[in-house]
């Protein structure tokens, strides 16, 4: 972006550098005109045109040269540019109408001021818009580097927030591998392993900078949890509740495995009888809606002030670096038990989504 910025100030140089002049000239010969002067004064413009064509591209190249020097030194080098220039325009153009009208020629100094007067404030002129020009190219360029900077921090902010996965996850899996491995259940060991395995495939490979699709996401989901059944078998129940349009909205990628995985550590893991989990989506005024319940023991009376944990905080501000003040998660209690987690999000959908993983049966209501 930057690089297209430079290349067409350029272009726009050479564009607004003949554009000016040809007004210059066509403004001049109007006013000669207007003056009664005779139409071979056109020659002495047009020549006065592109010699101050010429002067001024020079005096660009000598501005750029200056351009980083320090303030007080920059200045005055452009001012001492700019008085030299003046004089060499003033000289020329001069002599050239000299040429012509002979009786032109001033009778006192006062007369050759006056032509050095008005070239100089022709070539201030020129070098006001120069530099308006040029500072406000060096505003958007700062502006396009600003934005760039802050867009890499984002970025590296979401990647460092995505590729955060629990601990307890990866300990508790392998402990129960382990476990299974220890009472003989090698099968069932050797599934937990592949599970495990294609769900941090997935996890690594997909890009955290980049959406999928709800449905996507729900097959990502079937992974993880096909894990968490073979560790607690009937003691964890799943339904999941979204039609096709909401499967087809634009989620952030594994969004909803830490919502996931805290109902499990807190409605599942800690209760003889287990729990169940529903998970829920749909669309309605442009926005999608994706809730999480559970029917554990729900938040305690006074809550932590950003919810319940980490996977929580990890959620909420992946949400804000992605859509800003357009999302927003919403947790509460739900009655007689448990938590509801909902993650409000704009309506996007992509037809031509494709999907990441291949889809892993998880029980859905009718």
């Amino acid at each position: 972006m930057l690089s297209r910025l430079l290349s067409r100030s350029g272009r726009s140089f050479w564009v607004l550098q003949t554009l000016g002049w040809l007004g210059y000239f066509a403004l001049s010969l109007l006013a000669a005109i207007g003056y009664g002067k005779p139409w071979s004064y056109a020659n002495v413009l047009a020549a006065a045109a592109v010699f101050g064509f010429a002067l001024t591209a020079v005096l660009r190249y000598a501005f750029r040269i200056v351009w980083h020097w320090p303030p007080l030194r920059r200045w005055g080098s452009v001012a001492g540019l700019l008085l030299l220039a003046a004089w060499v325009y003033g000289v020329f153009h001069a002599e050239a109408v000299f040429r012509l009208c002979h009786d032109c020629r001033p009778g006192s100094l006062l007369g050759y001021i006056g032509y050095f007067g008005s070239t100089l404030y022709v070539l201030l002129s020129w070098s006001g818009l120069y530099f308006g020009i040029k500072f406000s190219r060096e505003i958007a360029l700062q502006r396009e580097a600003a934005l760039q900077a802050t867009a890499m921090a984002h970025q590296a902010q979401l990647k460092m927030l995505r590729y955060q996965l629990n601990p307890h996850f990866l300990f508790n899996t392998l402990n129960a591998i382990s476990t299974l491995i220890l009472d003989g259940q090698n099968a069932t060991a050797n599934r937990m392993v592949s599970g495990l395995s294609s769900f941090l495939r997935h996890s690594l490979d997909s890009d955290p900078m980049l959406r999928v699709t709800l449905g996507d996401e729900l097959d990502a989901l079937a992974r993880y949890l096909a894990i968490e059944q073979l560790r607690f078998g009937e003691r964890l129940r799943v339904q999941v509740l979204a039609d096709a349009q909401a499967r087809a909205a634009l989620v952030p990628s594994l969004i909803l495995q830490p919502l996931i995985e805290n109902c499990i550590k807190h409605a599942v893991s800690r209760r003889i009888e287990g729990g169940s989990l529903v998970v829920e989506a749909r669309v309605h005024g442009g926005e999608l809606r994706v809730s999480v319940r559970d029917d554990g023991p729900g938040l305690p009376a006074t809550p932590a002030p950003e919810g319940c944990g980490v996977g929580l905080a990890n959620t909420r501000e992946r949400l804000r670096v992605l859509y800003g003040d357009a999302q927003s998660v919403q947790v509460r209690n739900l009655a007689p038990q448990g938590l509801e987690v909902c993650l409000i999000l704009p309506f996007e959908r992509d037809d031509a989504a494709r999907p990441l993983l291949r889809a892993v049966a998880l029980p859905e209501a009718t």
